[in-house]
């Protein structure tokens, strides 16, 4: 097993001792459902779809999931045979059980495996970033292909294994960022492919807009307490691996995005829609340094209300070292370039709100700069603009024809299992981005900086910081998905 690689063994090891080097409460196990004795039976990855259609299983179809839902049906090439949801009975469940009258619902996706794992073609996983990991590597061992929203998971080495897992188990997999399948992705090949992007040495990428968040005091000493677990939900399963927390509805409907435990911040939410392209055609890898410059109200149990983080990527195939600076916060706009124009400032924020002057807000987005230009752009699919205008005209006679998408994001992935296609985000490609953002929440919630090592895949200057990058110890029963 090579340097890179990493055993059960030695996740268990570290994962342990991150438990006792943490040493806070939220560490304390709790129970979980074994899969020892299951019943599943694994078949082996294959093409599917002879009928035009891929048998899909949807887990986690409230929220956000019940969007994915309807695109995945909207394709036209599926068929969705079960739907699962540890909130099945919950009124953000209800339109898509509405969808698909009399196919299976299940609250647990180890149930829905052991009764119809040999009949699902694939699955798709719109679930809270911490449960990504156990539903997905547990689907892969059946030799069930997935899709799976971003980010791929909630730790460094989740990712590893599942990484490792694509290629063992030889599946079908795309993480969920969207505009690897528009505009966005296909302009930025084509400009790197025609030298038009060269010689890139910093990015700026900002996610400055409300989002889902909250307003809870950073000076809080515990976690929330305990609440009734609403009827119709299943508790443990929504906690996954993840240590015991009692209920509180802080945890629930995207409130758990804000969690440290739970959840990937800003970053993770939005880093993968406006870095994605930058990240594979730059072919940046993992950084060697990751400084967070900036972070308002830090605290130990969620993300920052603002943050400034600096990722240091060093020079690779001859091309320069790249610095890209991430901002977060209603309050952390970063200085935008001459030239930069107004297009990208949100014109719905008034200048002044209730008396008080009201920071203006830039649109999710990135700035480009290498030794001859610089790029403006904003994240899914939107494309880049060279500036100064002046530039960019001089430019437009160089510019090269750009193709347009076969298809979306979800057809992609879908005639991917038919054999008729290759995903565009495999998890070979977003497994590294993902572990980018991974590093960064690390960083945020040290409050230090981290240098990290590539070739051996450790955060060299703290001992805690690299207990971080496995987590902490799965709960008892849940242990077995972390082997490959």
């Amino acid at each position: 097993m090579s340097d890179n690689k990493i055993s059960r063994r030695k996740f268990l090891a570290n994962a342990a001792a991150l438990s006792s080097a943490l040493a806070i409460p939220s560490l304390v196990m709790g129970t979980g459902s074994s899969c020892s004795g299951s019943t599943r039976q694994k078949r082996d990855a294959r093409i599917i779809g002879a009928n035009g259609r891929v048998d899909v299983a949807m887990i986690g179809i409230g929220n956000r999931g019940k969007d994915v839902v309807k695109e995945f049906h909207d394709t036209g090439l599926c068929n969705v045979i079960a739907l699962c949801d540890v909130d099945m009975g919950a009124a953000h469940t209800q339109e898509v059980i509405s969808m698909f009258p009399g196919v299976p619902q299940f609250r647990d996706f180890r149930n829905m495996f052991d009764k119809m794992a040999d009949k699902i073609d694939a699955v798709m996983v719109a679930t809270p970033d911490h449960s990504h990991f156990p539903i997905c590597m547990e689907a892969m061992k059946l030799g069930i292909h997935v899709y799976v929203e971003k980010p791929l998971a909630r730790t460094f080495y989740e990712c590893e294994l599942l990484m490792q897992a694509e290629q063992k188990y030889g599946v079908i997999t795309q993480m969920g960022n969207q505009g690897h399948s528009e505009a966005n992705y296909f302009q930025f090949k084509a400009w790197k492919d025609a030298g038009i992007i060269k010689d890139v040495t910093a990015v700026t990428a900002h996610m400055n807009n409300e989002r889902r968040w909250h307003s809870w005091n950073p000076k809080m000493v515990s976690y929330p307490k305990a609440e009734p677990v609403p009827t119709d939900m299943d508790w443990d399963t929504w906690l996954s691996a993840s240590h015991h927390h009692d209920y509180n509805r802080d945890y629930h409907n995207g409130q758990w995005r804000c969690w440290y435990d739970f959840g990937m911040g800003a970053l993770g939410d939005w880093g993968a829609h406006i870095l994605d392209t930058i990240h594979e055609f730059l072919h940046l890898g993992l950084p060697t340094e990751i400084n967070p410059l900036y972070l308002k109200d830090h605290n130990r149990f969620f993300y920052p209300m603002s943050s400034t983080i600096l990722f240091k990527f060093p020079e690779r195939e001859n091309m320069p070292a790249v610095d890209i600076t991430w901002y977060d916060g209603l309050d952390n706009i970063p200085q935008v370039p001459e030239g930069y124009g107004v297009s990208e400032i949100d014109p719905n924020v008034p200048a002044v709100a209730g008396g008080k002057l009201k920071p203006a807000k830039l649109n999710p987005g990135k700035e480009i700069y290498s030794e001859t230009l610089t790029f403006k752009g904003g994240s899914h699919g939107s494309t880049l603009s060279i500036i100064p205008d002046e530039k960019a005209r001089e430019m437009e006679a160089k510019l090269p024809e750009v193709p347009e998408s076969t298809s979306n994001h979800y057809a992609n992935f879908l005639l991917a299992c038919m054999g008729k296609e290759k995903t565009r985000s495999p998890f070979s490609v977003s497994g590294p981005l993902s572990q980018v953002f991974c590093l960064g929440v690390i960083s945020q919630w040290m409050g230090e900086k981290l240098i990290f090592d590539r070739d051996t895949k450790q955060i060299v200057n703290n001992p805690l910081a690299n207990q971080l990058l496995w987590g902490a110890v799965p709960r008892e029963g849940w242990e077995e998905y972390y082997k490959l």
